[in-house]
């Protein structure tokens, strides 16, 4: 009896200590990929895909574009590549959806880049790095700021470096994003996708 107390103790702190490993390391990998912020000397950035309601962006798209086009305006020499295929119960795919937005707020159609073929982070970047001219290795990453750590992380797996601009995350989904990100950053350290 006395050792199945212990085991059940043992297993018990197993159980803690894995799961404060869960929540610490990847939270930390999303607070440390924060830096550094984009300051305008990198010529490409990045707008990683979000859900489109039919053809309106979500909420978190539309927060990671209002920081693309504050962006854009303050660095009028940035060339954008609008990352972000079609689901099933998108009417656009979210690269047009986002092209239609940055139209909307003054970004010139010439400094926008079309990638409406990928489906998650990994084929964003990867599709996005076919599309940069030869010899650029450096961009500029816009997302929200839960999934900075794993974006950064597949970009430099591809040779990429990289500095952010981070887009705020709803209120009403936050919680649930920093649990699911927590998942994907350990899968991605795992298999690097």
């Amino acid at each position: 009896m006395k050792n199945k107390k212990k085991l059940g103790i043992f297993i018990g702190m197993v159980v803690t200590i894995s799961g404060l490993v869960f929540w610490l390391w990847p939270g930390k990998l999303m607070v440390d990929a924060l830096k550094p912020e984009a300051d305008g000397s990198k010529p490409y950035a990045i707008i990683l895909g979000a859900k489109v309601n039919g053809k309106t962006p979500s909420l978190s798209l539309r927060y990671r574009l209002e920081s693309a086009v504050a962006y854009a305006h303050a660095h009028p020499h940035v060339t954008f590549i609008l990352s972000g295929g079609q689901g099933p119960d998108e009417d656009i795919s979210e690269a047009e959806a986002m092209w239609n937005y940055m139209v909307e707020h003054g970004i010139d159609e010439d400094r926008l880049v079309l990638e409406s073929t990928s489906t998650s982070t990994y084929e964003n970047l990867v599709n996005t790095k076919k599309l940069l001219p030869e010899g650029v290795h450096e961009v500029t990453i816009i997302t929200s700021d839960y999934h900075i750590a794993r974006a950064r992380m597949i970009a430099k797996k591809l040779d990429l470096e990289t500095d952010i601009v981070a887009a705020k995350t709803p209120a009403s989904i936050k919680a649930q994003q920093q649990f699911r990100e927590r998942l994907a950053l350990i899968k991605t350290k795992i298999v690097g996708k």
